[in-house]
């Protein structure tokens, strides 16, 4: 496996690894997470429960969806030795959806650092599997 093509399949691991890090600790904590981002209820409210209770499943769900897409980055990366050229296609499409995550953790983020490595890593995913190396191992038809 080339360089390239190596790099690409380890940066497919810890991007996947990571979000599914961030996955897990939304189903986990999906009360205290929506508790933190709807707030508490007052005084007047005469319902039992709280608006963070309310909307926990909305914050479980996004967790769950979350796992779903590093799951499809880490199965991609670990088809990488097959050479197919679908699964080019696929690790295109996983930075495609790196980069629309990233768009999503922007809106939530307030470490601005820390969004834009995962904006760097987002980019190094839709570029590598365009290198002319990656093409050739794949067998991806296009310049060489």
């Amino acid at each position: 496996m080339p360089a390239p093509v190596s790099s690409l399949r380890v940066l497919m691991m810890v991007v996947g690894g990571l979000q599914a890090i961030l996955g897990l600790a939304l189903v986990t904590n999906s009360v205290s997470i929506a508790t933190s981002l709807w707030g508490e209820a007052d005084a007047s409210t005469p319902c039992c429960r709280t608006p963070g209770e309310a909307h926990a499943g909305t914050v479980a769900f996004v967790g769950i969806l979350i796992l779903a897409i590093a799951a499809w980055g880490i199965l991609t990366a670990l088809k990488f030795p097959t050479r197919h050229p679908n699964v080019r296609n696929s690790a295109i499409a996983y930075g495609w959806m790196t980069l629309a995550f990233t768009i999503f953790l922007w809106a939530f983020m307030t470490v601005l650092i820390l969004v834009l490595i995962w904006l760097a890593m987002a980019i190094l995913l839709i570029v590598r599997p365009n290198q002319p190396e990656c093409r050739g191992w794949f067998g991806a038809p296009g310049r060489l």
